[in-house]
C-alpha cells in the first residue's frame, strides 16, 4: 500500500523516507511487506507525508491483525 500511494504521487523512496526521517533500505522494507516489524512511529510518518486515506488506514489495521 505505502508504495502506492508514494508512486501516485510521484515520490522516490530517498524523498519520502527524508520526509519520514528514515533510510530509503528501511523504507524499501516497509513497502515490501517489512511494515509488520516497523515502529509504530513511522507508519504514522507514512501516513502523514503520504496523506493516506481513512479507508486505507483501516485496511493497513486489518492487515496488522493477520
Amino acid at each position: 500500500m505505502f508504495k502506492e500511494y508514494r508512486k501516485n504521487k510521484g515520490l522516490t523512496l530517498e524523498q519520502v523516507a527524508e520526509a519520514c526521517n528514515i533510510s530509503w533500505r528501511n523504507l524499501f522494507r516497509i513497502e515490501n511487506g517489512g511494515y509488520k516489524n516497523a515502529k509504530f512511529e513511522t507508519i504514522i510518518k507514512l501516513i502523514n507525508v503520504l496523506e493516506i486515506s481513512d479507508k486505507d488506514i483501516l485496511k493497513l489495521i486489518k492487515d496488522f491483525q493477520k
